[in-house]
């Protein structure tokens, strides 16, 4: 007798894969990967640190709603979620850093007096 051929023990039926629906990564767990990465990107490249709060700020409201999507059967997601909302959150800390430092920077008005004095003597060089 082969396996195949052989009765069921417990009485239920085995599901056969082509039976089984398989298990879909939660839109929300992917947007929030999207927007963790374009954050950080944004938010390393200093002058868009603004857009890279923003999108960090999306990324871990949509991170919060994949995390409660991958709850639901039949939905995975969770890794992807958590890897979207740590890189949403790094974005928007290092995005808040660098605009308080430019903010102090600016409030400096020596600091600006100096970078005022560079560019006069770049300025000189290069003519």
């Amino acid at each position: 007798m082969t396996a195949s051929s052989e009765p069921m023990r417990g009485g239920a039926p085995a599901r056969s894969r082509a039976d089984r629906t398989p298990a879909k990564t939660s839109t929300a767990a992917t947007f929030s990967l999207v927007f963790g990465v374009s954050a950080l990107v944004c938010t390393l490249t200093a002058i868009l640190a603004w857009a890279g709060i923003i999108l960090g700020i999306i990324g871990i409201i949509v991170g919060i709603f994949g995390l409660q999507m991958a709850k639901r059967p039949g939905v995975t997601g969770r890794g992807v979620t958590i890897g979207g909302l740590t890189l949403s959150i790094i974005a928007l800390i290092l995005g808040l850093v660098f605009i308080a430092g430019v903010a102090t920077f600016l409030n400096n008005e020596g600091a600006v007096n100096r970078l005022q004095q560079q560019v006069d003597d770049l300025r000189g060089r290069v003519t």
